[in-house]
């Protein structure tokens, strides 16, 4: 799976979350918080994000990504 794939998921479950965010044209430097996503939600993006992918990694290490494209490489380098 590349980063292209992952970017998708992120932002599909984004929009599953908060549907406001519908038809939003994400950008990998956007955040989370910066588009509405309180913390509840933010882990809940990130713990769906997971079960998509089959990965069982510590919330923790997702923390240090402070947008989508980092969360997203965090992902990807955990593949």
């Amino acid at each position: 799976m590349n980063k292209e794939d992952i970017f998708a998921i992120v932002t599909r479950h984004t929009q599953e979350v908060i549907p406001a965010l519908r038809g939003h044209q994400f950008q990998p430097t956007q955040s989370l918080r910066e588009l509405g996503a309180n913390s509840i939600d933010r882990s809940e993006i990130v713990m769906m994000t997971l079960e998509s992918l089959a990965l069982r990694i510590p919330l923790v290490e997702t923390v240090k990504a402070t947008n989508i494209g980092e969360l997203v490489n965090v992902l990807h380098a955990k593949l």
